[in-house]
């Protein structure tokens, strides 16, 4: 039985294949198009997939769409009537393309799988989220709960999955949204909406919470049991073209930050104050989740469930024994996810349950054999020597440690936003000058932002206060007491920026200036290669962690296949690249010929 998961139209499209159940492949369409978080109908991903599965389109058996067109659509024509006049440009805007090809998946689907005659399914957005994240878990039952933007009608939901199934019990609907508010936020800091979230939540600790009291007398009113209301009257989401509206500009002291300005302390407090918001508000969800479903544990997915700060608060202060994020909570994840509905609720198949569960560190994504690598690098002209399996670990991990920046291209891509050892860059985490060496350099992103920790999974515990795995970086934890760095009275008084450049601790280049660290942990179940690379780092130096930060530049996705790992190698001032086992080093390699400057292909965000 072979069933085929996609999401698309909103932002993050992707496709994901399984066979009998098992998740034969998965990818968002970026990859492929290299258009970041394209959101177009997922051509390339779908020919990845079935290429992966050695199938052709009409070997498929069922299809399922990770959301219903038709009750989105109910809910956008809703909306609009309520607000007319005022939504009429957007109206204007938005419609045209829902006549034009959202409201006709079903054509969409037939067109692009020609010979395919099987089902099409269509489960609710939340429901292929909640799928995502329990039925890939390693848990038998759980608790799940999804808070994103909005699906159809629902941002929020929650309900217990069993066995082969799950029901949503409880929901919250739109207008009234967490990851909604968090973007108003984000949009009014000067990053741009559904991509710098993130970067939101790395300023926060940059910044102090004085606009809390304000957020929730005049923005959010939250119950006791994480439920919510919003002042519709502070935002423009609902009928504009913008997130938020002049009453909120009076809010709080003035109109939203340009994009790329500089930043001030009243956009690092305004990341601090919503941050604290959010987590309190998952906090309190949680703890109601748990009273109102009996179960221990909890999964989470939906894009509010890669806020790995608030990931970290639930697992350490909710009455969850254990979480469980889905890799790719957001959007994309919801192809996994309605494929995984299609296959345990709809064909009523069982499910088995491994130790670590089944989502076997997300590497669903493309692969290239040796041959493949050497014709492309040949394209380029590209000086480079092989390394025999066994001796790479040692070697790459001799020059990490020669603070050298490697790029790193092993194996199958992950599936989701983080790169987990596949398609990354590393580093010395030991440097204190790596950090901004590598957003400036490499990245060509904003200094603040910090780096995540690669740790050996058996050594976790020695050098961040959390007592479990964390195999897809969406947990962040306080760096172990005994490995941080006193600060001095004077440095105490720093504010802002200014804190950036203050060792914290014995891993400087991965420890953010509140003493936290977004980890992720290495087993050699998930990848081999990179757990013995960080395991030589360790022997090499007495240190079991790596820097990991995606394989690509700000903008740009992060690489797929040889030839963008090449170009982006070439394009910064990475030292050396590993592809595959083969070694290349800068000063080797001949000019990269290119027309124009390459950074004005990419939206800078």
């Amino acid at each position: 039985m072979k069933v085929l998961g996609i999401s698309c139209f909103y932002h993050d499209a992707a496709a994901c294949l399984l066979v009998d159940g098992e998740v034969v492949a998965a990818a968002s369409e970026e990859r492929f198009t290299r258009i970041k978080q394209d959101p177009e109908f997922p051509h390339e991903a779908i020919r990845f997939c079935l290429g992966r599965g050695g199938l052709r389109e009409s070997d498929l058996d069922l299809v399922a769409f990770y959301d219903k067109p038709f009750l989105k659509f109910e809910r956008i024509l809703e909306t609009y009537i309520a607000a007319a006049p005022a939504g009429l440009p957007s109206f204007l805007q938005a419609i045209p393309l829902w006549i034009k090809k959202k409201l006709f998946i079903p054509t969409l689907i037939e067109r692009a799988l020609p010979g395919f005659e099987g089902q099409m399914l269509f489960p609710e957005h939340h429901e292929s989220h909640a799928a995502s994240a329990f039925f890939p878990s390693p848990y038998e039952s759980a608790a799940f709960l999804t808070i994103d933007g909005v699906g159809e009608w629902a941002t929020t939901s929650f309900g217990a999955g069993r066995g082969h199934e799950l029901e949503i019990s409880h929901e919250i609907h739109f207008p009234h949204s967490v990851g909604l508010l968090y973007s108003a936020f984000t949009y009014y800091t000067g990053f741009k909406v559904n991509s710098g979230e993130y970067k939101v939540m790395g300023l926060a600790p940059y910044g102090e919470p004085k606009y809390v009291d304000t957020i929730l007398e005049h923005l959010v009113d939250l119950k006791p049991d994480g439920s919510f209301r919003l002042d519709m009257r502070y935002f423009d989401y609902v009928s504009g073209l913008r997130m938020t509206n002049e009453r909120f500009d009076e809010l709080f002291g003035g109109p939203p930050r340009q994009p790329e300005s500089e930043l001030t302390q009243r956009e690092m407090d305004l990341a601090r104050s919503i941050q604290v918001v959010c987590e309190r508000i998952m906090l309190r969800m949680a703890d109601h989740v748990h009273e109102t479903t009996g179960e221990k544990n909890l999964v989470l997915a939906g894009g509010v469930a890669l806020n790995c700060v608030g990931n970290g608060r639930v697992l350490r202060e909710s009455k969850f024994d254990d979480i469980w994020i889905q890799p790719a909570a957001g959007d994309a994840g919801g192809a996994l996810g309605a494929a995984l509905a299609a296959w345990h609720m709809y064909l009523g198949k069982p499910r088995e349950v491994p130790p670590r569960g089944s989502a076997n560190g997300s590497y669903f994504g493309p692969d290239f054999t040796d041959q493949q690598i050497t014709s492309i690098l040949d394209e380029f002209g590209a000086k480079y020597h092989k390394v025999e399996l066994e001796e790479l670990p040692g070697k790459v991990a001799g020059l990490i440690a020669d603070h050298k920046v490697i790029g790193w291209f092993q194996g199958r891509m992950e599936f989701g936003p983080r790169a987990l050892g596949s398609r990354s860059i590393l580093g010395d985490p030991r440097s204190e000058k790596m950090q901004s060496v590598m957003n400036l350099k490499i990245k060509y992103r904003e200094s603040f932002r910090p780096f995540a920790p690669s740790v050996l999974y058996d050594r976790v515990s020695d050098w961040f206060e959390i007592d479990r795995e964390s195999p897809y970086m969406l947990l962040v934890a306080p760096v172990a007491t005994d490995k941080q760095l006193q600060m001095s009275d004077e440095q105490h008084r720093l504010f802002g920026i200014d804190k950036l450049n203050v060792p914290r601790s014995e891993i400087p280049a991965v420890t953010h200036v509140d003493y936290s660290a977004r980890v992720q942990t290495v087993h050699p179940d998930d990848n081999q290669l990179y757990y013995d690379l960080i395991r030589s780092f360790h022997d090499l130096t007495g240190c079991p962690v790596v820097i990991n930060t995606s394989f690509n530049v700000r903008g740009e996705p992060i690489v797929c296949d040889p030839r963008h790992a090449y170009t982006c190698f070439m394009r910064t001032e990475m030292d050396v690249l590993v592809c595959g086992p083969y070694l290349l080093f800068k000063k080797d390699q001949p000019e990269l010929q290119e027309d124009g400057d390459w950074r004005d292909e990419f939206e800078l965000d």
